[in-house]
């Protein structure tokens, strides 16, 4: 048997060594291949970064319950609060690359690299995109008796009187924060930032006159303004949100502009592009509904939904975005 297999021609070996490698790789493939066909057979985890009753939570509740109709398997919510929610991302960044470990990151995240360049994760690569999921619109809010009332009286104010008034958000490094930058560097203009300690305090604080401008969440500040409180004086996007059907946005003083915290879904880098795709798609099956965005403007959120794709290349748009507003306008994390 031996002297026959030495006497075969070497093309012929060559080929039957193939036909084994390929089986031995058929049947190692066979398991993957199968446990993809039949995913999700278990409960999915979807972690968040903040606590519960936060706008990130909600919406991820929001979504997780429907998902769980569309998929045949619970989304259960898991909150893994700390570190602005890095804590969230370097878990599921090391969770087995399986599509049973998901986050529902937002911008802060992409910035987040920014300002901790030596952070253990990249938001660009230790993930896989899943799914765009929403926007949360962002407003600019004032005293009643600040003189400007509209966008191009607001960029017509801050250029006639620098360093005069100062904008109030939840922190150094949103997109609160950011987003008021932008503006700053768009018009050549210089506003004083007041940093706090999230966002609770600043709707109070401007109607009592403590601080002239806050950079809020549209919810935040609607049913104030509705009640003649303060002044919603522009949105920071330029989507339709209900509710909000009478207030500016700044783009019609400054064409183009757009900034509204995006809200969307990851995996694991490394998870396979056929579980990413089924998830993909159920997310937009869940989005897709009418009830979906009923449930998701009572949250203040817009439905957005992004294709795997279209969310990788979003996330890299707008990284360079927010990178080249930080070194533009010297922005470092607080404690740098």
């Amino acid at each position: 048997m031996k002297a026959r297999q030495a006497n075969r021609p070497p093309a012929r070996r060559h080929a039957l060594r193939a036909v084994v490698a390929l089986g031995l790789m058929g049947a190692l493939a066979a398991p993957v291949a199968w446990a993809q066909q039949k995913y999700p057979d278990k409960p999915i985890r979807l972690v968040v970064g903040y606590s519960a009753g936060g706008g990130v939570d909600a919406v991820a509740r929001l979504l997780g319950v429907r998902l769980s109709a569309v998929l045949g398997q619970q989304v259960l919510v898991e909150n893994r609060t700390g570190a602005t929610g890095l804590i969230a991302a370097d878990l599921v960044a090391k969770a087995p690359p399986d599509g049973y470990t998901l986050m529902m990151g937002d911008s802060a995240l992409l910035i987040a690299k920014l300002l901790q360049p030596k952070m253990g994760i990249d938001p660009l690569t230790s993930f896989k995109p899943v799914a765009g999921a929403f926007i949360s619109p962002l407003m600019i809010v004032t005293g009643n008796d600040f003189p400007a009332k509209t966008p191009a009286e607001l960029v017509t104010l801050l250029k006639a009187h620098p360093a005069r008034y100062s904008f109030a958000t939840s922190g150094v490094g949103t997109v609160q924060h950011l987003g008021f930058e932008m503006l700053k560097q768009s018009t050549g203009t210089f506003v004083v930032h007041v940093p706090y300690r999230g966002a609770a305090q600043i709707v109070p604080d401007v109607i009592g006159g403590q601080v002239p401008i806050g950079v809020v969440s549209a919810t935040a500040a609607m049913a104030q303004a509705k009640a003649g409180k303060l002044r919603a004086l522009a949105l920071m996007n330029t989507a339709k949100l209900e509710g909000a059907e009478g207030v500016a946005p700044l783009a019609d003083a400054l064409p183009g502009f757009d900034v509204a915290p995006r809200i969307f879904v990851l995996a694991p880098a490394g998870t396979p592009n056929e579980i990413v795709q089924k998830l993909s798609a159920a997310v937009k099956k869940v989005l897709d509904t009418p009830e979906a965005g009923a449930a998701a403007a009572a949250q203040g959120t817009l439905r957005a939904y992004a294709t795997p794709a279209q969310l990788g290349k979003d996330m890299a748009d707008e990284t360079a975005r927010w990178k080249r507003i930080i070194a533009e306008q010297h922005i470092v994390a607080e404690g740098n």
